[in-house]
């Protein structure tokens, strides 16, 4: 079967995108792994400094492809790859799982304070939380990613909550899609007052952590 020129025209400026798309991709990994060495050792300086990590665990993950098309496609956004690195913010993603809720604003405040880290936008949903009672704190950040021949600014999204805040968000998310139907107001105000109970066990646990901090400080 002859192969003519318009195909081959058709073949190369596809190979092209894919080969851009997977640069790109490559880029939002390396600024994952480098954002998460960089808690990794906050964490690690913590725990030396003050005998706490307030670091539980950390999550990473790249928007699927499918995932950023159909976003592309919900904003109505060309199909190229200006849109990813312009119209998105999420698809290097970061989940920093804390131990307390003063956790999650001191490793805030100690990553954004880094002189290569730029803060691009911060959503603080813990303070005001959404209608369906999802926590937790949003950081859209800009790092320098170091390659071969020149340096890229690439953006990640930083989430950070609690133990308790990651558990309420996993299942109601889970909840939503696996439902078929749209959820009945009445299990989404059951969702909703989990969400504040679970919020007043954080307090609550925050303020035992701080008396026997405070107790193992006097007996010193």
């Amino acid at each position: 079967m002859e192969i003519n020129d318009s195909a081959y025209l058709a073949f190369e400026s596809f190979e092209g995108t894919v080969r851009q798309y997977m640069a790109q991709m490559q880029l939002y990994d390396a600024a994952i792994k480098e954002i998460k060495t960089k808690l990794e050792i906050l964490d690690n300086e913590f725990s030396v400094k003050y005998d706490h990590n307030p670091i539980h665990n950390i999550k990473s993950r790249l928007k699927s492809p499918r995932s950023i098309l159909e976003k592309l496609n919900r904003r109505s956004l060309p199909l190229c790859m200006d849109s990813l690195k312009e119209g998105m913010n999420d698809i290097a993603g970061i989940r920093v799982i804390c131990n307390y809720l003063d956790d999650i604003y001191h490793i805030a405040d100690l990553l954004t304070g880094q002189d290569d880290v730029k803060l691009l936008l911060r959503r603080d949903y813990i303070k005001h939380p959404k209608q369906s009672g999802y926590r937790s704190l949003h950081l859209v950040i800009e790092i320098p990613v170091f390659l071969a021949e020149r340096v890229e600014q690439v953006k990640c999204e930083v989430q950070i909550r609690t133990i308790a805040m990651d558990f309420w968000a996993s299942l109601e998310h889970k909840l939503k899609y696996k439902s078929v139907n749209e959820i009945p107001d009445e299990l989404l105000n059951r969702l909703r007052l989990c969400a504040e109970a679970i919020t007043e066990v954080d307090v609550e646990m925050q303020e035992i952590h701080k008396d026997i901090s405070k107790e193992r400080t006097e007996g010193e």
